[in-house]
């Protein structure tokens, strides 16, 4: 297969629908994978940033919920290995669960913590724009965005405000020129990034979208049935796109590695799964519902896809299998 293949394939791949019909917000965002993958891959010297950290009250025990995370750790192991600078930013709520996987990494990366409050996320920004080697793209994963009240939601429309930092500010303020390109990934419409989708799509196509539409948008967007897997598909066109670093960007890119950033997630960083409105989160070994064994399996039909002669008759051609 071409490259252009490769990654339209990986971007099939990653963009089926879970738990709600996503298909409009997929075919809009249709391309983008190839072109933020490109942005990555054409930098020299890049610093990335990642945005991370999805925070649940009424979850037991309260946390961040699991999605996001293991999409942390891949593109942060990956691009470390492929000799980038990562810096991964989340706020004091979600601080305990990012740092739990950031600390299982083999490689180390930066990690910036901010308090909930408009305050200290413009004096990260700050900081960040002074700093040395400053950042060249800023990547939101599973991270909530203000929606139509100018507030954070979850999909239930609950008001999040109270426990999730203003970081939507890193990507996009009036009358900010911010110094960086940006990359927005997520799975709901509520996330950092989805700003740049008709707001008709959200509305008529998710539930509470006309309260929780996103407001913030980004450079690109990636659209996946868990957001997890938009990571893991940005990871993977990277790796197609530069296949002088693909050994470096895929090296830790497999199953193992995905349990164990999970565990740590988990075990240590306590972030929970399947939080609805009738019943609260809970500590387990899935995302979105999903055991981790399942994830592991995408994450084998992405890499196949990675390569330039995919197995005959592999699950990498039959993404409805996984």
């Amino acid at each position: 297969m071409t490259t252009d293949h490769r990654i339209e394939r990986i971007e099939t791949t990653i963009g089926r629908h879970v738990r709600r019909d996503i298909s409009r917000l997929v075919s809009f965002a249709r391309g983008q994978l190839g072109r933020a993958a490109a942005a990555v891959a054409t930098t020299d010297a890049p610093h990335i940033g990642i945005v991370v950290g999805f925070f649940i009250r009424h979850a037991n025990p309260p946390s961040p919920e699991t999605d996001g995370l293991n999409g942390m750790a891949h593109l942060a192991v990956g691009f470390s290995a492929a000799g980038f600078r990562v810096t991964v930013i989340t706020d004091t709520p979600c601080a305990k669960a990012v740092w739990a996987v950031v600390d299982a990494l083999p490689f180390r990366v930066d990690l910036e913590v901010v308090d909930v409050s408009e305050t200290a996320v413009r004096r990260l920004r700050g900081y960040l724009e002074r700093a040395e080697k400053p950042l060249t793209h800023l990547i939101a994963i599973e991270r909530v965005a203000p929606g139509s009240d100018g507030k954070p939601h979850r999909e239930h429309g609950w008001d999040m405000s109270r426990e999730t930092a203003p970081l939507h500010l890193l990507f996009d303020e009036p009358g900010w020129r911010r110094p960086w390109a940006t990359i927005g990934i997520g799975d709901g419409g509520n996330e950092i990034g989805m700003g740049v989708l008709p707001v008709e799509i959200v509305r008529e196509d998710i539930p509470n979208g006309p309260l929780i539409a996103a407001q913030t948008a980004t450079d690109h967007l990636i659209v996946a049935g868990v957001s997890n897997w938009g990571a893991y598909g940005l990871l993977a066109s990277v790796a197609v796109l530069r296949p002088d670093l693909a050994p470096k960007l895929l090296t830790h890119f497999d199953r193992e590695s995905e349990r164990a950033y999970l565990a740590a997630a988990v075990d240590v960083g306590q972030a929970i799964d399947d939080s609805r409105v009738d019943q609260p989160g809970r500590l387990q070994m899935s995302v979105d519902r999903i055991p981790v064994e399942e994830h592991g399996d995408l994450i084998e039909t992405i890499r196949e896809l990675t390569s330039t002669t995919p197995a005959a008759g592999s699950a990498a051609l039959h993404p409805e299998r996984i």
